[in-house]
């Protein structure tokens, strides 16, 4: 007998700080890389904003390595120009993505270009690699916005870079960590609920907005308002409910107040774990203490890029 679906219950949710990364760029930043790993195979996220609020002279990432983990870049407004040790050069714009494979070692520049109105705004997630794969040769994907399907149905927009909903498959392939990663836009009092398999972690980044997540039970659903991340637990499906314009929703638990009038935007992204130790060091990610200080010692002696084109 097939057991029933089961929604995921909230873990918890966080409020991100803001930090200051790169030359000078504030982040508001939900989780960091940590060796307890608490987010499996995610390893940290950052909200960032270049000039909302306006902070000066504009700033980015110059050149600097990574080795061990996957980076995702998507953009909301503005522009990021992106150059590496593979010789590619790439502008990514609003909807654009990048997902970016370092391996065993690559060199890379993020330099933001404002919009009209000089806003730069998009989210930065790092994914982990797993043992057998951190060493392989770097690997960069540029996807621009118009090559990214949705799905629209109901009052509910669905934009697919990574994995599968409703039987549209994202751009973004051969991933480890067999990703899903969505952009999803909710109309007032739309209702979407995502499959997610067993045992894959699962979080939800709200920036536009307030919906509503968890279950049935009204003790288990909270309305939660941006900017946050949501932390789920394991569960096979996870629904989400924008407030209706009426506001007609009745919860025990809100996670905060808020005008019930307005849609919801928000992140998905979930993957599978890969339960194998974390060390973290800045830009690296790797599995014991001495891989970080070979990646240093590569750094210092000119060997850390074995596949340059420039």
């Amino acid at each position: 007998m097939t057991a029933s679906p089961s929604l995921r219950k909230i873990r918890f949710i966080i409020e991100p700080k803001q930090v200051i990364e790169g030359a000078g760029v504030r982040l508001r930043r939900s989780f960091s890389a940590d060796p307890s790993n608490p987010f499996d195979p995610f390893l940290l996220f950052d909200h960032f904003g270049f000039q909302n609020p306006v902070q000066g002279p504009i700033a980015g990432f110059p050149t600097h390595p990574h080795r061990g983990i996957e980076t995702v870049t998507y953009m909301l407004r503005g522009f990021i120009r992106h150059r590496d040790s593979l010789g590619n050069v790439d502008t990514i714009g609003p909807g654009d993505i990048q997902w970016m494979t370092a391996g065993g070692g690559i060199l890379h520049e993020e330099m933001p270009r404002q919009d009209e109105a000089g806003l730069v705004d998009g989210f930065q997630l790092w994914v982990n690699l797993p043992a057998a794969q951190k060493m392989l040769p770097p690997r960069y994907q540029g996807v621009t916005a118009d090559t990214i399907p949705t799905v629209e149905r109901d009052g509910v927009l669905v934009r697919i870079v990574a994995g599968e909903f409703e039987g549209v498959r994202g751009p973004v392939m051969k991933i480890a960590a067999q990703p899903l990663y969505l952009d999803i836009t909710l109309q007032p009092g739309a209702t979407v609920t995502l499959p997610i398999p067993a045992g894959h972690s699962a979080l939800a980044y709200l920036f536009e907005g307030e919906a509503v997540f968890g279950t049935d039970d009204p003790d288990e659903s909270f309305l939660v308002p941006a900017v946050h991340l949501i932390a789920f637990e394991d569960g096979d499906q996870l629904r989400v409910q924008a407030v209706p314009s009426d506001g007609g929703l009745s919860l025990s638990k809100p996670a905060a107040q808020g005008k019930p009038d307005s849609h919801a935007r928000f992140m998905v992204f979930a993957g599978a774990p890969f339960r194998e130790p974390v060390v973290p060091y800045g830009p690296f990610v790797m599995n014991t203490r001495e891989e970080i200080m070979q990646a240093f010692r590569e750094l210092q002696d000119g060997t850390f890029v074995k596949n340059s084109a420039i």
